[in-house]
C-alpha cells in the first residue's frame, strides 16, 4: 500500500492534532496578542495553489500591518513587518494556524511548500511537479535552506520530495526542521525580509543555436 494514500494523511491527522494541543496556549496567547497589536484580525489569510494546483485559503498569523503611501499603494514588506511580527517569523509561530489546514486536508505537515497562484504560469513543466502532492507546512527545501536558496534549487529539492516520498524521510524533515527553527536558520534571503519574489526561472541558453 502507498504511502502517499491513507498513511500519510492518518499520520498528519494525528500529529496535527497533538501539535495543536501541546501549541494550544501559545496559540491563544498569539491570537489576543495579534488581535490587540494590529487592532482587528489576528490573521493572513490567502489563497495558495494546493494539490494539483488547486487553490485553498492558507492560514498564517499576520506579522505585517497594512500601511500603504500615499497613493494607496500597499507598502513594501520591509516597511511593514511589525517588531512582534519579526520575532513570530524568526521563531515560526506565524506557521502555527496551519496545523488547522492540515486538520481540514488542505496541506500535509510534510511538502513542499505552498507559494503564490501568480507562480503558477511562470513553473517550468518539471517545477510545476511540485503540485502532485499536498503542499506542506515545512518540507525538504526547508530543511536544506529554506529561504536561503534560489528558487532553482528551492524548486529541484521540491521535485525530488515528490519522486522520494516515503515515512523515514517526513520523520527526517520532522526533525531536522525543529532543529532549524531552534536555530534560526534560513529565515530570511539576503536584502528580503523572507524570500525575493520568483519571476521565472531562466531558460537554458542552448550551445551552437543560432
Amino acid at each position: 500500500m502507498s504511502y502517499r494514500s491513507w498513511i500519510k494523511r492518518s499520520i498528519d491527522l494525528i500529529l496535527a492534532m497533538l501539535m495543536f494541543m501541546i501549541l494550544s496556549p501559545v496559540f491563544i496567547i498569539l491570537l489576543v496578542g495579534l488581535a490587540i497589536h494590529h487592532s482587528g484580525s489576528p490573521f493572513f489569510l490567502q489563497s495558495r495553489p494546493g494539490l494539483g494546483g488547486i487553490p485553498f485559503q492558507i492560514l498564517k498569523f499576520k506579522t505585517m500591518s497594512d500601511k500603504v503611501d500615499e497613493s494607496g499603494v500597499v507598502l513594501p514588506d520591509s516597511e511593514r513587518i511589525t517588531w512582534i511580527g519579526k520575532f513570530i517569523r524568526r521563531s515560526s509561530l506565524d506557521e502555527i494556524p496551519q496545523l488547522i489546514n492540515v486538520l481540514k486536508g488542505d496541506m500535509s505537515l510534510v511538502g513542499p511548500r505552498p507559494l503564490l497562484e501568480d507562480y503558477l504560469l511562470l513553473y517550468s513543466s518539471e517545477e510545476a511537479r511540485r503540485h502532485e502532492v499536498k503542499p506542506g507546512v515545512t518540507g525538504w527545501a526547508q530543511i536544506n535552506g529554506r529561504n536561503a536558496i534560489s528558487w532553482e534549487n528551492k524548486f529541484k529539492l521540491d521535485v525530488w520530495y515528490v519522486d522520494n516520498i516515503n515515512f523515514l524521510l517526513d520523520v527526517k524533515i520532522l526533525f531536522q526542521t525543529l532543529a532549524n527553527v531552534l536555530l534560526g536558520k534560513g529565515i530570511t534571503q539576503q536584502g528580503h525580509v523572507s524570500a525575493g519574489k520568483f519571476e521565472g526561472t531562466p531558460k537554458k541558453v542552448m550551445k551552437g543555436g543560432g
